[in-house]
């Protein structure tokens, strides 16, 4: 499990973390080894980097271009030219962590075949007007149940999933309350492209279990969240789920 700003159920991301002046590269994927690196800003140039991540979603794009390119390349000079692509994204990415471009280049070749944005969603399961969040052991603070759509799940039953393996309650989805791409919204930034989708669920039955995954289960009143953790959920988006509990006929946000 990762223990910073982003998390296990995300994938690859990059931890910001101001105060020790450092940007964290964490590896890629939910059940592979990873490596961590913190990249020591030393100029205006490094610290302007941190607060501009542009670079990272460039970086984003040229990787999707070279293993789209590599998954449907019929000889060897077109796969050899996107290797070339493939590392010089590792290069972006390296100059601006402090990592070794051959490891994020090898991080980047076990993805194959056609680049799509990853999915996570999330749920929004109310109780006398409080939401249910889950308190994540990765990094001890708070976020509303949810993770990565498993191959083979409807997006319906990946929430439903996630919000009965993560608290112990059982809830039905009853509306996509928004789909956002996760780039426009103010969490730390991934390695991967990732869109989020957020469902307005009906709470069934159960009892508050925490899990491996997760510490503790609770319910909170708009005005009195816990901590945050910004990689998986951003304050206004929580604020955005009691908009829509209080006017269920509010159509779905999207970017």
């Amino acid at each position: 499990m990762l223990n910073a700003d982003g998390c296990q159920d995300e994938g690859a991301f990059c931890a910001v973390r101001p105060e020790r002046g450092t940007v964290d590269l964490y590896g890629f994927g939910k059940h592979q080894s990873r490596s961590m690196v913190a990249y020591h800003p030393d100029s205006m140039l490094q610290s302007a980097r941190m607060q501009d991540f542009r670079w990272l979603h460039w970086a984003q794009q040229l990787q999707a271009v070279a293993q789209t390119g590599d998954a449907y390349a019929n000889n060897d000079y077109d796969r050899q030219r996107y290797d070339q692509v493939r590392n010089i994204a590792a290069a972006m990415i390296a100059a601006g962590t402090g990592a070794e471009p051959q490891v994020i280049a090898e991080l980047f070749k076990r993805e194959v075949g056609y680049a799509t944005p990853r999915m996570d969603v999330r749920a929004a399961v109310f109780r006398d007007e409080r939401i249910l969040m889950v308190q994540e052991r990765s990094d001890g603070l708070w976020t509303l149940p949810g993770g990565f759509a498993d191959v083979g799940d409807s997006p319906s039953g990946a929430v439903e999933r996630e919000v009965h393996e993560e608290s112990g309650f059982k809830a039905r989805a009853i509306k996509l309350v928004a789909l956002f791409d996760r780039n426009r919204h103010p969490h730390p930034p991934f390695g991967y492209h990732l869109w989020k989708a957020f469902f307005l669920c009906e709470l069934l039955g159960g009892e508050a279990q925490p899990s491996i995954e997760t510490s503790a289960v609770g319910f909170f009143a708009e005005d009195d969240l816990p901590p945050l953790s910004r990689g998986r959920i951003s304050v206004r988006q929580v604020q955005h789920m009691f908009e829509h509990q209080r006017n269920p006929r509010l159509p779905a946000s999207f970017d």
